[in-house]
């Protein structure tokens, strides 16, 4: 997650979206950096507005605008199957190496969760606390050039995207009857996607 104070904007860094490659470019230009552990880079929307809201919010000026960034549903869960397909997750409990894509989207379906597959879902994530406002701005990470426009713009700098954490290219098939399974468990990170690709800033 990154503050930037001038332009009054925090950028949420949504799993499996391109924010890591944000984070490299623009880290030394934020006011505040939260990275390295998961659990402080990926804070949620909820804990941003608990938590980092009220502090960004003692500093004078106009109110901050929150942007993050989501995936095509399918697409996303792809990503965190390739990601834990990595040689360095050999052995663990976490690692889908020996599993097709099709099993790994079951187990997500599953009622118990595999470790492998306990994962949460985009709109999850950019759920607001209760009280507290949705978030402001929403950009397609398979549009992620009007994003990188947009705070060029603000920031008023040059962005070049560096190419970090590539996973692994998998085959990412699925069976029509799973295909349709996962599109009604995942309806509201559909409608969330959806969202994010009408036109905006």
């Amino acid at each position: 997650m990154l503050a930037f104070v001038a332009p009054r904007l925090v950028l949420l860094s949504v799993p499996k979206t391109g924010t890591t490659a944000l984070e490299s470019a623009l880290a030394a230009r934020a006011q505040l950096v939260m990275r390295a552990r998961p659990e402080i880079k990926h804070l949620t929307l909820r804990q941003y507005g608990q938590h980092v809201a009220p502090l960004l919010d003692t500093i004078p000026g106009k109110p901050f605008r929150t942007i993050a960034v989501v995936r095509e549903p399918v697409s996303w869960l792809g990503s965190w199957y390739r990601y834990r397909a990595r040689p360095q997750a050999a052995g663990s409990p976490n690692s889908t190496a020996a599993l097709d894509f099709e099993r790994f989207v079951q187990d997500y379906l599953a009622a118990d969760r595999p470790r492998h597959a306990r994962l949460g879902r985009q709109s999850g994530f950019l759920t607001p606390a209760p009280g507290k406002p949705p978030v402001d701005l929403l950009f397609q990470y398979e549009q992620l050039d009007r994003l990188v426009a947009f705070l060029s713009d603000a920031l008023d700098t040059a962005i070049e995207l560096p190419v970090v954490n590539v996973s692994p290219a998998r085959d990412l098939s699925l069976s029509d009857r799973t295909a349709a399974r996962l599109h009604a468990a995942l309806a509201e990170d559909y409608v969330l996607w959806e969202s994010a690709g009408r036109p905006g800033p």
